[in-house]
């Protein structure tokens, strides 16, 4: 009777033990999406624990914020979550604004939703197509950057930047959006609207692509809301919360748009491919919203009328935003002068990274990789 391979091994092979590992990967690694230091402890594939290491990008942006006056404080929000720049300058604007009493012009809330939103679809444009380069595949990467140019063209007409754009004003906006931006506006929703069947048919439901993403770090609702998730983790999630439905800012209130949830594709809500779907369905709410602003864009002014240099009333103020990545807010604490006496920034990026270690526990180690793309983080803000 020949052999077999359990036949050769030791008398004692029931008490073999494997031998535990710590690993880093990053903060220089094409899957942090950043300077983001990951110490996991694996055995064998198996991982253990994924503990986050921040603090290599370190900006000092709320210290930075209280030694310049209000509206020089502006153009250094864009540098946080400098994929969504429209969206950081929007939150302190309004914040200034309400603790100032300052009243905004119509057409000024108007052009700053369309900004915000087209810069909403940008950023998850490049959180799809980086999600898949993540996982192995390199052409939506590729069909994702070739719409994100057609809304960088139009952003940089309407701010001179195309990645740091210093758009949003303290009382209104940087300059009006004229009929050729209207135009190349109503244009991209008919590409954008072409397009993304495409991405689903290349992505979405690829075979492979589902096999590594569903199922995979599940977030349940209870989860979510005790780790503070916020914005398309938690609707992954299953909570329909959206701070531009529950608390709306900037005429929000006045646009019709779904709030899209995770639909568990294999069973299980929560997972990657949820907060993956999300997004996704979010590109079409957000040109749904930019295509109602559109039409019912008011004339009149873009800026109110304030003071160069604005000395805010004594108080504080905390107004949140519905970043792509979640909650912004900044809470603003004026003591009379023309500097904030204490500024400090609510992150998502740093909120929902938090929950990193209690994801990635005995999962392989390439799951790692997909856990920590579906979060969506930017390390300008988390290091913020």
């Amino acid at each position: 009777m020949s052999s077999t391979f359990t036949d050769t091994l030791p008398e004692h092979r029931d008490s073999l033990k494997t031998e535990e590992l710590l690993i880093n990967m990053g903060p220089q690694h094409p899957s942090t999406h950043g300077v983001l230091r990951l110490v996991v402890r694996t055995d064998g594939e198996i991982v253990r624990e994924s503990w986050p290491q921040i603090g290599f990008l370190h900006r000092c942006f709320e210290k930075i914020a209280e030694s310049l006056n209000y509206a020089q404080v502006v153009p250094y929000t864009d540098r946080m979550d400098y994929l969504a720049s429209m969206n950081n300058a929007l939150a302190f604007c309004l914040g200034v604004e309400k603790l100032g009493g300052i009243e905004v012009p119509e057409r000024a809330a108007y052009l700053r939703v369309i900004a915000a939103e087209l810069n909403r679809i940008a950023s998850h444009l490049v959180s799809f197509g980086t999600y898949a380069l993540d996982l192995g595949a390199f052409t939506p990467f590729l069909y994702a950057f070739r719409e994100r140019e057609y809304i960088l063209a139009i952003l940089e007409k309407m701010s001179g930047g195309r990645l740091l754009y210093h758009y949003p004003r303290i009382g209104g906006v940087a300059r009006d959006m004229s009929a050729e931006m209207i135009q190349d506006t109503r244009a991209f929703l008919k590409i954008m609207r072409k397009a993304w069947p495409e991405y689903n048919i290349l992505l979405s439901y690829n075979q492979i692509f589902i096999k590594r993403t569903a199922n995979v770090g599940a977030v349940s609702r209870e989860q979510a809301i005790a780790w503070g998730f916020t914005g398309p983790c938690l609707r992954a999630s299953g909570v329909p919360f959206d701070l531009r439905k529950q608390h709306p800012y900037s005429l929000y209130e006045r646009f019709r748009f779904d709030v899209p949830v995770g639909e568990g594709l294999k069973g299980t809500v929560g997972d990657c491919w949820d907060r993956y779907w999300v997004r996704m369905v979010e590109i079409m709410e957000c040109c749904k919203i930019i295509e109602q602003a559109l039409d019912a864009l008011p004339d009149g002014p873009v800026m109110a009328k304030a003071p160069r240099v604005l000395k805010l009333p004594k108080g504080e103020v905390y107004v949140p935003c519905e970043n792509p990545r979640g909650e912004l807010g900044y809470y603003i604490i004026s003591d009379g002068a023309a500097k904030a006496l204490r500024v400090k920034a609510r992150g998502p990026s740093f909120c929902n990274l938090s929950i990193t270690n209690a994801l990635c526990r005995d999962i392989l180690l390439a799951d790692v990789v997909a856990v920590l793309g579906s979060i969506d983080i930017v390390l300008g803000e988390v290091d913020r």
